[in-house]
């Protein structure tokens, strides 16, 4: 495959530029050379939402929730839910599905006509809270999610990459992640991309059967020779990371 740097030697690019219009394929190789990464061909996405809440509220947020999320669940998948452990207090993080942008606006067009969603729940729910977030995320091409079989804690990983793409760091970082699932030190749930949210972002879900578990697995990936040579290629791309230590709640459908 002709590289840009080709192209431009030889004058191929105002050529190619030329007959893209007329020949599908020339059209093709004209934005494989600008492309960022593999085309989202999967309209399926997933919503990530934090929620931070008032310290002295916790417990009645948690009661409120366990109690209600039913009335939230009729309407699209949650995939999971969880309580902050460390990286944060007061905290929750939860994911949920959507077949797409259309389906998503539907689900919120209904719950905004539940009444008793609203009333025994939502109005409820909103004084509790500090603040709250959420991203649009993709599974990359190259993951599945994964939802384990049985209880455990669960590590979000948040990496920020510089920018470029998956075109720029892509190859690296799921080189590194192979690398820790093939050594079995823990277990990958899922491997998100930010569509919406900090760009160039990619999020991590982890399942450990403890935290002692996990952290003993980490020890031996950082005296693991094939674990520290990808990650120090993945690290040359990276600028951030930040780790979350999740505990599922007793509504998680992930445990």
């Amino acid at each position: 495959m002709c590289t840009l740097r080709s192209f431009l030697a030889t004058g191929k690019l105002a050529s190619t530029a030329a007959s893209a219009w007329r020949d599908p394929a020339a059209l093709a190789q004209m934005r494989a050379m600008y492309a960022t990464g593999q085309r989202q061909e999967d309209t399926t996405f997933y919503e990530f939402r934090t929620y931070s809440v008032k310290p002295a509220m916790m417990s009645d947020f948690m009661k409120l929730t366990n109690e209600n999320i039913h009335m939230r669940t009729a309407h699209s998948e949650l995939v999971g839910y969880w309580t902050l452990e460390f990286g944060g207090l007061n905290k929750l993080f939860h994911i949920w599905k959507y077949d797409s942008f259309a389906h998503r606006a539907a689900v919120r067009a209904k719950l905004a006509q539940d009444r008793d969603w609203l009333d025994k729940y939502l109005l409820k729910m909103l004084p509790m809270l500090d603040n709250q977030d959420n991203e649009v995320a993709y599974l990359v091409p190259w993951c599945k999610l994964q939802k384990p079989e049985t209880e455990g804690v669960y590590e979000l990983v948040s990496f920020q990459f510089k920018p470029g793409g998956p075109a720029v760091w892509g190859h690296a970082f799921r080189a590194a992640i192979s690398t820790h699932v093939n050594t079995g030190y823990t277990k990958l749930v899922g491997v998100f991309n930010t569509e919406y949210g900090s760009l160039n972002q990619v999020h991590v879900l982890w399942w450990n059967e403890n935290a002692d578990s996990r952290a003993s697995g980490r020890h031996r990936a950082h005296e693991d020779g094939r674990v520290v040579a990808a990650v120090r290629e993945s690290s040359r791309f990276l600028e951030s990371q930040r780790n979350l230590l999740l505990l599922p709640t007793q509504f998680s459908p992930m445990k």
